[in-house]
């Protein structure tokens, strides 16, 4: 899925060379970019790291990419894992010893943390002890361990997921927004200059209304269409190639991809519009809750599409005349 906001392999590469560097480089997301240049600039006064931080949002909305911009902003090292990866105490304990003082710990799908895993965060983050229990049985003991003053950013796509001990631990907690549409074409005109990509307005502008608000996808999109431009144009991206790639890669003008347009088309030809609940929607549409809740489900809600009620997911106008179908005068009593 082109416009999946999830990190591919392929998306790696393309993030080392277009990540921002510096805070002033960071387009969008504007309130969290001031309170946290009073955060940095407040614990270098007092000479200390700054607060952990929790970041939640949705993928691809530059998560990481504040956590390399704090740590580049503060002058310090960052060490980055994720939940999943960190199985056992041991691993974590290992991680945490090999930080320095000041250093940015990172780790990514906070909410898949085991939670024998998150005790030992407790400690750590509070009074920067680490306790190792050595042995089993009545002869175990118990080794405490000073760990160097570090911060703790983690970042989460399900801040409901993360436990209330672990969220209470937090300084501050940041939650990142869809951008702005102005804010997704100064990204794509940046990465397209980056790229040496020759771009019109008209065409940034189609690539930005596509790119769901996401920096992640915007660039995914940007690249897709500079190869089409190049292999069927003369290397330019205008509004004539943009539209030809997007066809070609079945993707409309918001950025819906062919399985967007079968949820809605599902919930509307089976369900009658709805409502239906998510496991009989996955059921029907052959994904899982989680990705239908998690990857479809938010932007279809943003761009209002669909709307979730008491009773289930359930298809709104817009979505009827977006499709180009006869929205039933009975769908208007059920929004009621």
């Amino acid at each position: 899925m082109l416009t999946n906001p999830r990190s591919t392999e392929e998306d790696y590469g393309l993030d080392m060379t277009l990540r921002p560097r510096r805070l002033s480089e960071y387009q969008g997301q504007d309130k969290i970019k001031e309170n946290l240049k009073i955060l940095m600039e407040a614990a270098k006064k007092r000479k200390e790291p700054i607060e952990h931080v929790l970041l939640c949002g949705a993928a691809g909305l530059g998560k990481t990419t504040l956590a390399y911009i704090i740590a580049q902003e503060m002058g310090t090292g960052i060490k980055t894992t994720s939940g999943p990866v960190i199985e056992r105490v041991g691993d974590l304990g290992s991680i945490l010893t090999n930080l320095s003082d000041g250093d940015i710990l990172f780790i990514d799908e906070a909410h898949r943390l085991n939670k024998l895993v998150e005790e030992v965060l407790y400690p750590a983050m509070e009074d920067f002890k680490l306790d190792i229990v050595i042995g089993k049985g009545p002869s175990a003991r118990t080794l405490q361990l000073t760990l160097p003053r570090f911060t703790l950013i983690a970042a989460t796509t399900r801040p409901g997921l993360i436990s209330s001990p672990l969220r209470s631990r937090f300084g501050i907690t940041f939650r990142l927004d869809f951008y702005q549409l102005q804010d997704i074409k100064k990204i794509i005109q940046r990465s397209a200059e980056l790229l040496r990509i020759v771009a019109e307005p008209a065409g940034i502008d189609d690539i930005a209304r596509s790119s769901r608000f996401t920096p992640r996808v915007a660039n995914r999109l940007l690249k897709r269409v500079r190869d089409y431009a190049q292999v069927k144009g003369e290397g330019r991206i205008n509004a004539e190639i943009t539209k030809e790639a997007f066809r070609m890669l079945e993707i409309d003008v918001l950025g819906l991809e062919p399985i967007d347009r079968q949820i809605l088309k599902v919930i509307i030809e089976k369900f009658a519009g709805g409502p239906v609940g998510l496991q009989t929607l996955a059921a029907a549409t052959n994904e899982e809750e989680n990705t239908l809740e998690e990857l479809y489900e938010p932007f279809l809600m943003q761009l209002g599409l669909l709307s979730r009620t008491p009773r289930g997911r359930q298809v709104t106008k817009t979505a009827y005349e977006h499709l180009r179908l006869k929205y039933p005068e009975s769908a208007q009593e059920k929004l009621l």
